[in-house]
């Protein structure tokens, strides 16, 4: 029963959009709600408080997971996908793991379910079941899993031997029992960040690229609702409430750190530039714009973290809308290749136009709320002393604007090239409103949804900087 199934999906996302609205005000007010939902071996418990860093992105991913069930609705409906029902089913899963990654209130709790979003997008990826598919699951899996087991758990482990508690606490518990350790909160820090792989820092980032053979609605979800804001938001808080901001600043653990977090920007920016497939391009540059929240968190300053914290919201928005596009292109005309879309803004005005606002919001560019993180984040740097990450942000930004803004510039003012041929710009052809061939409405409704959001990022960022200025001690 294909109605009552995805009734039951927009009707459970409408109900957790509630929530964590509920959550998100009561947060607001200064209020911290929270309960203990067991205690497991050696009394650690799975614990659940809600936090602003948390409250903000459990709200996001309610949000953005009810668009994106609107979007698979049209999208599995119109290429007739099989296994609907496991599909939604595992959606479920995911976006229940993601609260709990959101509400959780120890290292302990999070891991759990940062392993279950693991278990329960796994088949979201390996979906079309060909080769392609099963090799990207086995790719998915084995480094996520791998590197969480090997390195995180770890970490998570030695992190109660030091303090005797994995609590998320305001200023971190490691400052006490580390003061005068030398390399250890390096090298604590290390396992945390490789050990949180779904946060793409080079070289654990190969599991993404490799998981763009699931459908669109699966991209868009492990890009902008869950899976890598997930992984960056745990880097987030376990910078802010284990380490502390203010022992990173002091240690300079995060130093090495730093800048393998701006390489990632460069390198995957500089290899996005040269994809010619249109989700292989957009994976590389979340690969690239993820590793904005791990710099601003390696800043080890209030606007770095703040900025990094921005960053999630800005990306969810701007990124979603950019892979709704691509899926709405394929419904609409089968093009999955950069090459193929020059001149198709004749024919698809609206979702170019919805992704040139995405690809704003990317690049950092007003009035698109994307610009609001950079500008904290270069704050951030300078703060640090760190100028040489200003020019990291600064041609990062340049080299988005060259693999993203082309795209709609050339779907617009480029003529189609016949084979053998280079594009030449002419104008365009002229859009002739009878000729229109645009998606499904269900395929376009929702990222015009997601670039309105970006839009109105803009204006929101003063409230939700003030909102979040609890996790960099304001």
């Amino acid at each position: 029963r294909p109605n009552l199934r995805e009734a039951a999906t927009l009707l459970m996302g409408g109900a957790l959009i509630a929530l964590t609205v509920v959550v998100f005000l009561a947060v607001g007010e200064g209020a911290r709600p929270g309960f203990v939902l067991m205690t497991v071996v050696g009394g650690l418990p799975i614990a659940f408080e809600a936090e602003p860093l948390g409250a903000m992105f459990a709200v996001l991913a309610s949000v953005l997971f009810l668009v994106n069930s609107l979007y698979s609705i049209g999208y599995m409906r119109a290429g007739s996908e099989k296994r609907q029902t496991r599909f939604y089913m595992c959606f479920a899963i995911a976006i229940a793991s993601a609260i709990g990654v959101a509400y959780a209130a120890n290292l302990f709790t999070l891991f759990f379910f940062y392993e279950a979003l693991t278990l329960s997008t796994w088949p979201l990826v390996t979906h079309k079941g060909d080769d392609k598919a099963r090799h990207g699951g086995r790719v998915y899996l084995g480094l996520l899993m791998g590197t969480s087991i090997g390195l995180l758990l770890p970490a998570i482990v030695w992190v109660y031997s030091i303090a005797g508690s994995t609590d998320f606490t305001p200023g971190g518990i490691l400052a006490a029992p580390l003061k005068d350790a030398g390399a250890t909160p390096a090298i604590l820090l290390g396992l945390f960040l490789f050990g949180v792989a779904k946060a793409a820092l080079m070289p654990v980032h190969s599991w993404l690229p490799n998981a763009m053979v699931a459908p669109t609605p699966v991209s868009a979800f492990l890009h902008a609702v869950a899976v890598v804001k997930a992984g960056v938001f745990a880097v987030l808080k376990i910078a802010v409430y284990i380490f502390g901001i203010d022992f990173l600043a002091a240690t300079g653990a995060g130093e090495a750190y730093l800048w393998i977090a701006g390489l990632s920007i460069l390198l995957a920016s500089a290899i996005a530039m040269h994809q010619d497939n249109l989700k292989a391009r957009l994976a590389w540059s979340t690969v690239s714009q993820l590793s904005y929240v791990t710099l601003g968190a390696m800043l080890a300053t209030s606007m770095g973290a703040l900025g990094g914290g921005l960053q999630i919201a800005a990306h969810a928005a701007g990124k979603m809308t950019l892979f709704m596009c691509a899926g709405a292109i394929y419904v609409a005309h089968k093009k999955t290749l950069v090459s193929e879309l020059r001149g198709l803004g004749a024919k698809m005005p609206l979702t170019f136009i919805l992704f040139f606002i995405g690809a704003m919001s990317i690049v950092g560019l007003p009035p698109a709320g994307g610009s609001w993180p950079k500008f904290l984040l270069m704050l951030g740097a300078a703060d640090a002393g760190e100028l040489l990450v200003i020019g990291v942000l600064i041609l990062s930004s340049l080299l988005n604007v060259v693999y993203l803004l082309s795209i709609p510039v050339e779907a617009f003012y480029f003529l189609p090239a016949k084979p053998g041929e280079k594009p030449q710009g002419s104008g365009g052809r002229p859009i002739d409103w009878r000729r229109i061939e645009e998606a499904p409405f269900l395929c376009v409704l929702p990222p015009a949804l997601t670039a309105l959001f970006a839009l109105l990022l803009f204006l929101l960022a003063d409230p939700l900087y003030r909102y979040l200025l609890p996790i960099a001690g304001g």
